[in-house]
């Protein structure tokens, strides 16, 4: 992997992990279109860039971690069980399903979810307007949601957005909430995987996983900012599309 490959795969991590099209989805497409072999330094650069998104929410959100906000970490904790569960269990079967078709029908499928939900969104009714106002029966409905990213391309920002706005959720209050159940995922998911491949790390060059890192963190931070003031205006229509088009052009292109 050369600088050019890690600051294109820093800029499509950091901008698609917190919105709902798939982080997972866009890398596995992005790394063939550059043709790019998903072997042991891909995986290790994944595993860096990863930890950069982390990162990047406890930037944005350093006062969430005060003491008087327990309550709401333990309900972070509620939603973050099931997938730590089934994740576990089902490690090598989800591993499988990581190809670019899947990835295709999963962005159209979720497509039409977030079409179908902004469709009977009756602002109203939605009567949470703060994350740390949701209840611990919310939180675990969040969780159970959050099952269905363990399929490539259903998007774990879409899951748990979507997951929030049915259990009563607004958007801005399903996509902060979104943000904080990045940390112990991402966590997770990026400890569990450097366990697994630290010897692969002894064969990288460590510049690229500087520079994605670096970059990653940059438009993560960047991106999440940018995206609660899009709530503020617009709805997820435009995802719900964008999602429909980009399997759509999937579909056409390994056909």
């Amino acid at each position: 992997m050369d600088i050019f490959h890690a600051i294109i795969l820093g800029i499509v991590e950091g901008f698609t992990e917190f919105l709902p099209v798939s982080s997972t989805g866009h890398m596995i497409v992005v790394s063939d279109w550059l043709g790019m072999d998903r072997d042991a330094k891909h995986t290790a650069f994944e595993i860096i860039i990863q930890f950069a998104a982390i990162f990047a929410v406890i930037a944005n959100y350093t006062e969430k971690f005060h003491p008087r906000h327990f309550a709401l970490w333990v309900k972070v904790l509620i939603a973050f069980l099931p997938i730590a569960a089934i994740g576990f269990l089902f490690s090598d079967q989800i591993e499988n399903l990581f190809n670019v078709k899947t990835v295709a029908w999963m962005f159209i499928v979720g497509g039409i979810i977030f079409l179908i939900v902004e469709h009977f969104y009756r602002e109203t009714a939605h009567r949470v307007r703060k994350m740390e106002d949701l209840s611990y029966t919310q939180a675990a409905w969040i969780g159970f949601a959050q099952l269905f990213a363990l399929v490539p391309g259903t998007s774990r920002a879409g899951a748990t957005i979507i997951g929030g706005m049915l259990a009563g959720l607004d958007r801005k209050s399903s996509t902060e909430f979104s943000f904080l159940l990045a940390l112990p995922v991402l966590g997770a998911s990026s400890a569990y995987s450097l366990l697994k491949h630290y010897d692969e790390f002894a064969t990288t060059s460590f510049t690229p996983l500087i520079v994605g890192f670096v970059v990653a963190f940059v438009v993560a931070y960047l991106t999440m900012k940018l995206f609660i003031g899009f709530l503020e205006r617009f709805t997820f229509r435009a995802f719900g599309i964008y999602r429909i088009l980009f399997g759509l052009l999937l579909l056409w292109w390994i056909a």
